[in-house]
Parts: C-alpha cells; sequence; structure tokens
C-alpha cells in the first residue's frame, strides 16, 4: 500500500514522501495515528494544501521536544525487580514498564516512545532511547537491582552478581587451606611419632645386644 507521510518516520521517509508500505502497518500504524495519509491524487492535493501548516506544526512539536530531551536525556530511572545470585531476572522490564518509571519521575512518555528491541532480563544499567518527535530522541538509563541499596551500589559502577560467589569463592579457600593445613600437621605428627618408635626400637636392640655381650 502506498501511503504520503505527514511526518517523518524513522527507516520509512521525510514528511510528504509518498512510500510503500505493509497494508497492516498502514491500517494499525500509520493511518490510525494520522501519520499518514493513502496515496490518491485528493489527498496528494490535501497535502500540498496543508503543507505549510503541517510543517509549522511539526517544527512547534520538535521545539518542544528539544527542550523535554534537555531535562531527560541522561536521567536514570530504577526498577525494582527480582532476581537471582546470577542476575538473571524473574520476569523482565519491558516498554510499558519504562513508560510508567518516566511517567512517574515527571515526564509524559508512552510505551511507543520507548526503544527497546528485547525486554530487558538482567540486573544491571541499561541505556534506552526515548523518541520524544521523529526528530528529537533522548538516552535514559534504566537502573535494573534487587533493592534500593543495591541501584546504589550499580550506580557507582559495582557488579552486584558477585559478591555471592566471591563470598563462596573466600569460604571454599580458606575451608580448603584449613584441610590441607590440618593434613599437614596430622603427616607431621605421624612422621614424628614414626621417628620416636624407631629410636625406641633402636635402643631396645641395643639393649638387647649389650645384654647378649654380657652373657
Amino acid at each position: 500500500m502506498e501511503v504520503i507521510l505527514l511526518e517523518r518516520i524513522e527507516k520509512l521517509g521525510q514528511m510528504g514522501d509518498v512510500v510503500s508500505v505493509k497494508p497492516g502497518f498502514a491500517r494499525n500504524f500509520l493511518l490510525p495515528q494520522g501519520k499518514a495519509l493513502r496515496s490518491n491524487k485528493a489527498n496528494l492535493a490535501f497535502f500540498e494544501n496543508q503543507r505549510a501548516q503541517l510543517e509549522a506544526q511539526n517544527l512547534e512539536r520538535k521545539s518542544e521536544a528539544q527542550q523535554v530531551a534537555e531535562k531527560l536525556d541522561g536521567q536514570s530511572f530504577i526498577a525494582i525487580r527480582q532476581a537471582g545470585d546470577s542476575g538473571q531476572l524473574y520476569g523482565s522490564v519491558n516498554t510499558r514498564d519504562i513508560a510508567i518509571l518516566l511517567t512517574e519521575g515527571g515526564f509524559t512518555a508512552n510505551r511507543g516512545q520507548v526503544v527497546l528491541e528485547h525486554p530487558i532480563k538482567v540486573l544491571g544499567l541499561h541505556d534506552v532511547r526515548i523518541v520524544l518527535h521523529p526528530e528529537v530522541s533522548s538516552s535514559v538509563i534504566v537502573n535494573v537491582a534487587r533493592t534500593e541499596e543495591e541501584a546504589e551500589r550499580q550506580a557507582r559502577g559495582e557488579d552486584v552478581t558477585i559478591d555471592q560467589f566471591d563470598d563462596e569463592d573466600r569460604y571454599d579457600s580458606g575451608e580448603a587451606g584449613a584441610m590441607f593445613e590440618d593434613e599437614d600437621a596430622a603427616r607431621h605428627a605421624e612422621e614424628a611419632l614414626s621417628d620416636e618408635e624407631t629410636s625406641e626400637d633402636n635402643a631396645e636392640e641395643a639393649e638387647a645386644e649389650a645384654e647378649d655381650k654380657d652373657s
């Protein structure tokens, strides 16, 4: 299906371009969202008559988006989630969740403005792009952690997923070291006892030889 774009659509075209798109994409997104018109003579004439007004409206929306972008860019938003020791989430953080975080943080956003190739499924700091206007976007940080304390540590650059493994390694290392120390001590004790028994045996043999000579 061919449509006339009423605004810039990323990876598709600029305002006024006539482009070919899949029918479903046009019917479910472009047309109902007012982002395009069906391409025909009547709509082409309508667009040309409205071009100046559409461009003015676009510039106004772009200017407003740029003001928001200056405040939003680089902001960090914390998402508290349950996760295993390896950092794998019991669930995920999706575009809807991020839009809610932004709204709670004082920024108006909907899930369609959140660019996320795949839902977030691990703890950590994740860069997410927010499209405020077809020509304006911001990058925010989504800090996914199990607690507020972990979020603060991650913001400082710490990796909260390695703590338990470090503790286990330290425990195992200490236990192993103690075990080897015990084995060494036992071995030394056995060697000392063996030397003592050998000395006693030698003494008894010498005494027996002396008695034989006397007799």
